[in-house]
């Protein structure tokens, strides 16, 4: 497993404060220290570590933009502002485009000056190895700013803060950029290793070229990039892309980027099982952890204290566990499935997640913010125990039945849209009445009260902390966190990895190209991978249906398995489903807002989260700030910013 530190050791504290945040006005050859970043082995490993210093996960920022959670609106958070449509180009967020681009100019800055260098103990080998590491590095960083910008200039040397105004490159062809990133993927992976030992856990392998490349060619089969970008007419007025003129995008479908892609993922697949010795977490390589820690309360499955019994019910709550140890699992533990991860940048990120007023201590409240709010539409979209959407699974309750009590003795809370579902609906989501964790207070279970102003429900004191949609999430919540009365230590304090990327994407992907080659039996055949690691009943050939084609279960498979790992923003994009995912009145959660301390009627009413959520087309991309547009008489705005 690969992983990165977030923050790498910093060059030289004088270079680090001194990188500009324009992609071109970068650290020039006469900064003085520079040539102390070539004087031996140890300064040249500390240069090359701090280009990964980028390599940031955006996923959860990211996740409130979408259809998956809602936060509340006195956040008032950039991310947020996007959702509303309320960004253009003099409010836009410079920091990941001066980000990934001040990444690219450190890259290159690297190359050039390992090239112009003869550093003690530094052999030629060596720095054909470390110039493939940083060309993953400029890969990857061009393809974030791909993603997230669309057509973007490609930056492949190193460019003096005093280049001239007319040399200054503009947006490349998205075609063009695809390619010069899977050429710099394809020429690292030749010389990366396929796996890397604990003491390098982080840095570049051909396993994590193939399955970013795998991603690449993806997305650039995909609708929004092959053929179906809305705005025709947007192109280049001064820089031309070799090759493409003035072009920024093409206009017509190509059926051979899908095979592209399929052979991308397919290869991607049997390199990391293979060389890169990755597989999925699964029943048979439960992590041993799983014996320390209280298999959970399920609804509808009292009966069963301990899991790992023959019955199919004690199987269910092992997946239930399994996929609770999903991300929250090493090595050590027989937990291959990462291909890269990155340590989370801080505590916040967990206590964002945390349910408000876990347990009293010293007369306060260990407490977290219930920022993350599952909306109704993810809810709604993870499977019945039966492998089906609720609202297509005959055996499950009508929907005019979902919202009423489940008359679990005990437990009246737990309504029936909440019982009867897969495993990873337990192990990733929490409800009103139901168990957020068995062990997290004193080690005990914790079951939440979603309507209480004294518990987790809101409240006049909590002010923006809530869930705005009445659920939580505990996807990145370790499942043995514990508070107890004599400190505020938890479990095993591991600082799980955040995925950047893992073995179960590619098969989601794979899925997907066949999906879309109309290879029917592939696709069944890579979705019934994922689901039958998560416990969930095989898909069969008849599921295929008019109303619920192949390409309708691949893609909510990936809402699903992937759920708040930073996906669903760019797949409702790619897909160009975005008007009727991420549009206004579409988000929908249960009855928060209805006031403090709600009856359970009351409470368990579907409404729409009220947010001035809007889609527009302009949406697709995410502008460039202002005054990178001005500064370079090549470059274009975003159509309508």
């Amino acid at each position: 497993m690969n992983y990165i530190k977030i923050k790498f050791t910093t060059v030289l504290m004088a270079i680090a404060s001194m990188v500009s945040c324009s992609y071109l006005d970068v650290i020039p050859t006469e900064q003085p220290g520079l040539d102390d970043t070539m004087s031996d082995a140890n300064t040249v490993r500390d240069f090359l570590y701090s280009c990964y210093g980028k390599v940031e996960g955006t996923g959860q920022l990211e996740d409130v933009t979408t259809d998956e959670v809602v936060i509340s609106d006195m956040i008032g958070s950039h991310a947020q502002r996007m959702s509303w449509n309320q960004i253009d180009g003099s409010t836009a967020s410079a920091w990941e485009w001066k980000s990934w681009y001040d990444g690219i100019g450190q890259c290159n800055l690297f190359k050039k000056q390992l090239a112009e260098s003869n550093p003690l103990g530094v052999t030629p080998e060596m720095k054909v190895e470390y110039n493939a590491q940083v060309d993953f590095l400029l890969a990857y960083y061009h393809f974030k700013l791909l993603s997230k910008y669309g057509p973007i200039p490609v930056i492949d040397h190193f460019m003096p803060a005093y280049t001239l105004i007319d040399e200054m490159p503009g947006r490349a062809h998205y075609d063009y950029v695809v390619k010069f990133i899977c050429d710099k993927l394809d020429a690292a992976a030749k010389i990366l290793p396929a796996t890397r030992d604990a003491s390098e856990f982080g840095l570049a392998t051909s396993t994590l070229c193939y399955a970013i490349k795998s991603r690449v060619l993806l997305y650039a089969a995909s609708d929004l990039w092959n053929g179906g970008y809305p705005y025709k007419d947007w192109k280049n007025k001064k820089y031309e892309t070799p090759g493409y003129g003035y072009e920024l995008f093409s206009h017509e479908n190509d059926r051979k980027k899908w095979e592209k892609a399929l052979e991308a993922s397919d290869f991607a697949i049997k390199w990391a099982e293979g060389q890169g010795k990755h597989k999925l977490l699964t029943i048979e390589n439960m992590p041993s952890r799983a014996q320390t820690i209280r298999y959970p309360y399920i609804p509808g499955k009292e009966d069963l204290d301990n899991a790992g019994s023959d019955t199919k019910d004690g199987d269910f709550k092992d997946y239930v566990m399994l996929m609770s140890l999903l991300l929250h699992s090493t090595p050590a533990e027989g937990n291959f499935e990462y291909i890269w991860g990155e340590i989370p940048a801080a505590e916040m990120d967990l206590w964002s997640h945390l349910p408000l007023n876990i347990m009293q201590r010293n007369n306060s409240w260990v407490t977290g913010y219930s920022l993350y709010g599952p909306t109704l539409n993810a809810i709604e979209s993870f499977y019945t125990e039966k492998g089906k959407i609720p609202a297509k699974d005959p055996e499950f309750p009508e929907k005019k039945e979902w919202f009423k009590s489940a008359g679990i003795p005990g437990h009246h809370d737990i309504i029936n849209l909440c019982k009867g579902r897969e495993p990873r609906f337990y192990a990733w989501l929490a409800f009103d009445g139901g168990e957020y964790s068995s062990m997290m207070v004193n080690g005990g279970q914790f079951f939440i009260d979603m309507k209480s102003t004294s518990k987790q429900g809101r409240n006049p004191q909590s002010n923006r902390n809530f869930s705005v949609t009445g659920f939580l999430t505990k996807k990145h919540v370790e499942p043995d966190l514990i508070f107890t009365m004599n400190n505020g230590q938890w479990g095993s304090n591991q600082n799980y990895l955040v995925p950047l990327i893992r073995l179960a994407e590619l098969y989601l992907n794979r899925a997907e190209c066949y999906a879309e080659l109309d290879k029917v039996d592939e696709a069944i055949k890579d979705l019934n991978v994922i689901r039958r690691r998560a416990g969930v009943p095989e898909l069969q050939k008849e599921d295929i249906t008019g109303d619920m084609t192949i390409i309708d279960w691949v893609r909510n498979e990936r809402f699903i398995e992937l759920f708040q790992e930073g996906h669903r923003y760019h797949d409702v994009r790619r897909w160009m489903i975005a008007p009727e995912c991420l549009g206004r009145d579409v988000r929908r959660g249960l009855n928060v807002m209805a006031k403090y301390g709600p009856t359970f009627e009351e409470f368990n009413k579907p409404v729409i989260v009220n947010q001035p959520f809007e889609w527009d087309n302009r949406m697709y991309l995410f502008p460039i700030y202002a005054e990178e547009v001005y500064s370079n008489p090549q470059m274009i705005q975003a159509p309508g910013y």
